[in-house]
């Protein structure tokens, strides 16, 4: 295991069962961090992250909560504020698409539950680690958009996109605040991650004009997302504060 600054923090990443979440996990556990893996429904794939981690000589635990409802996430904050070890680095990754709807069948439900999962979840999670992190005048908090604030997503897309657009914005708004408090805010936006998030939402047909349109010919991985990351949170960016990354290998660029 590769020791580094981030030895000894203790790092919490939501979402962390499968995909972009996992692997950021485990990048922070390889750098010394000790690492809580949240996990919803996906008991078996948090404890295989955790088991990797294990092996590889690091360190964490599994913490469960629904973020997808705004009083399982008051209680999942409760938690987080009796911890043993307070949090020096936030990462918001959890989020999903939930359902693929054109405008017009979007219901009020489903818009709430979107936002609930992908914004209110940051929030109220954001909220309730920042004091300590206020404290002792230091701590990291990664937020993961999407490409699709930049571009309004697919077609059926657009409660998500219009909930990762509110999280990018939060991230600036956060930035400002507290940035004079010791406290460094950014977001990593990526494009289209080989994960199973694609495989349940997006076509064959769609992923395949995305990958024409990306100069790298490819689509990325959940470790070229935790790279940036874990970036972000070490002090090579020290001077990086209220950016959103784009990582879409080239389908995006601004």
């Amino acid at each position: 295991m590769v020791k580094s600054e981030l030895n000894g923090l203790t790092a919490l990443v939501t979402g962390a069962s499968s995909g972009i979440g996992a692997e950021v996990a485990c990048r922070f556990a390889a750098n010394g961090a000790y690492t809580l893996i949240h996990y919803h429904r996906n008991l078996k794939g948090a404890t295989d992250v955790l088991e990797r981690i294990c092996r590889s000589g690091g360190k964490g635990e599994l913490i469960p909560a629904d973020l997808s409802k705004s009083s399982s996430i008051a209680e999942f904050g409760g938690s987080l504020q009796t911890l043993r070890r307070p949090i020096d680095i936030l990462v918001n990754n959890a989020g999903s698409l939930i359902e693929r709807k054109p405008f017009l069948e979007i219901t009020e439900q489903l818009w709430s539950e979107v936002f609930t999962l992908n914004v209110t979840s940051a929030f109220l999670t954001t909220r309730a680690v920042l004091p300590a992190m206020l404290q002792r005048r230091r701590g990291c908090v990664v937020n993961i958009t999407s490409v699709a604030v930049r571009t309004g997503g697919a077609i059926g897309a657009i409660a998500y996109s219009s909930a990762k657009a509110a999280l990018s914005t939060m991230t600036k708004g956060l930035a400002r605040e507290f940035g004079s408090q010791g406290i460094r805010v950014n977001a990593v936006s990526p494009g289209t991650i080989d994960t199973n998030y694609h495989k349940q939402f997006s076509s064959r047909e769609a992923l395949d004009a995305v990958l024409a349109a990306t100069p790298l010919r490819r689509f990325g991985t959940p470790d070229d997302i935790a790279g940036v990351v874990i970036f972000l949170c070490s002090e090579s960016a020290r001077f990086v504060q209220g950016q959103v990354i784009e990582v879409n290998g080239g389908f995006l660029m601004v």
